[in-house]
C-alpha cells in the first residue's frame, strides 16, 4: 500500500517531517519553539531581507555550494578535515549548523549571543599545522572573513535562483548587511555590507585557494559518497548537481567538476527549480480543513 494509503496532507507531513528531522536532529521540534516562540528583541526584524533568505528551501542548494568553495581555502580544509568530524558525523555538523543560522536569524538577541559566545570558544580550541607546514587557528578574522563571504555569497545566490521571492538589488544588500552583523559577532573584522564589497572580498582570496588531497576527500564525500539512505540518493543529486552549477569555473577546475553550461542551463537548473519547490512545499505547515492555502 505505501503512500497510497495516506492521504495528500499525510503525505506532506511526514516527508516534511522527514526533512526537518534530518537537518534539525532529535530535539528540532523543541528548539524550533523555543527560537520561535520565545518572547523578546532579536537582532532582525520579521521585514528583515536575512529572514527572507534563511527561511526558504533555496538554502539547501547554498549550503552544498558553500561547502565547496570554502574547500579551496587550504587553511580553513585543513581545520575542517581534523576538527569538524564531518565524514564520521555529518548529520551532527548540519545540525549545529542549522541550529546556529536559525538561533542568530530568528531567535532572541539573548539567544543568538550565547550561540555565538558557544561558536567562537569552539574556535579558540581548533588549531594545528596543514601537511605543508603551515599553522591555522580557526578563530583566525582572516579565514573567519573567507568562510563568511563564502556562506552569504552561496545563500544569497541561491536564494536568487531557487528562492520563492527574490531579492531585488538594495535588497541584496541588505541581506548582506545582515550578515555582516552576525560575522562581526564571530570575529570577522569589518565584513562586507553590499555586493559590491562581497564581489571584492572573494576575489581577494583567490591567490590564496588551492585545491589539495583533503579538498577533493570533501568533494567526494558530498558529492558522490554522501551518507544517504538510497531513496534519497536522486533528490541529493539534484541539490548536488545545482550547487556544483552555481561555483563560478574558476573554482570548478581546481575541484575537478566539470563545466556544462548548456547542459546545465537547459536541464540541471529546472529540476532544482522543482525540487526546491518540493521542500518548499513539504516544510511549510499544511493549510487546515477550513482554511485554504494562501488565505
Amino acid at each position: 500500500m505505501g503512500l497510497l494509503a495516506f492521504g495528500p496532507r499525510t503525505i506532506r507531513q511526514r516527508i516534511g517531517s522527514g526533512l526537518f528531522s534530518r537537518v534539525a536532529g532529535p530535539g528540532g521540534p523543541a528548539a524550533r519553539e523555543r527560537i520561535h516562540r520565545t518572547p523578546g528583541p532579536r537582532w532582525f526584524g520579521p521585514e528583515r531581507p536575512i529572514r527572507r533568505v534563511h527561511g526558504d528551501a533555496s538554502m539547501f542548494i547554498g549550503g552544498l555550494r558553500a561547502l565547496l568553495l570554502q574547500s579551496l581555502h587550504p587553511l580553513a580544509m585543513a581545520a575542517v578535515s581534523a576538527h569538524s568530524g564531518y565524514r564520521s558525523d555529518p548529520w551532527g555538523r548540519l545540525q549545529r549548523t542549522s541550529t546556529f543560522l536559525a538561533v542568530t536569524t530568528f531567535g532572541t538577541a539573548a539567544d543568538a549571543e550565547e550561540a555565538v559566545l558557544r561558536v567562537r570558544g569552539i574556535h579558540e580550541r581548533v588549531e594545528g599545522v596543514t601537511s605543508a607546514g603551515e599553522r591555522y587557528h580557526a578563530s583566525d578574522p582572516h579565514l573567519l572573513a573567507w568562510v563568511h563571504a563564502t556562506e552569504t555569497d552561496s545563500f544569497l545566490r541561491a536564494h536568487q535562483r531557487f528562492g520563492r521571492r527574490p531579492l531585488d538589488g538594495p535588497g541584496c544588500d541588505a541581506y548582506i548587511s545582515d550578515t555582516a552583523r552576525v560575522a562581526s559577532a564571530l570575529g570577522v573584522a569589518d565584513p562586507p555590507r553590499d555586493r559590491a564589497e562581497l564581489a571584492s572580498c572573494i576575489e581577494s582570496y583567490r591567490p590564496e585557494l588551492r585545491a589539495t588531497p583533503q579538498a577533493w576527500e570533501a568533494a567526494r564525500f558530498l558529492l558522490i559518497r554522501p551518507p544517504l539512505p538510497v531513496f534519497a540518493w536522486g533528490p541529493y543529486t539534484v541539490l548536488a548537481a545545482n550547487a556544483v552549477a552555481m561555483l563560478p569555473p574558476w573554482a570548478r577546475r581546481p575541484l575537478r567538476l566539470p563545466l556544462l553550461p548548456r547542459f546545465e542551463n537547459r536541464c540541471v537548473r529546472p529540476t532544482g527549480q522543482v525540487l526546491t519547490r518540493a521542500i518548499r512545499w513539504a516544510m511549510s505547515p499544511a493549510p487546515s480543513p477550513d482554511r485554504p492555502q494562501g488565505a
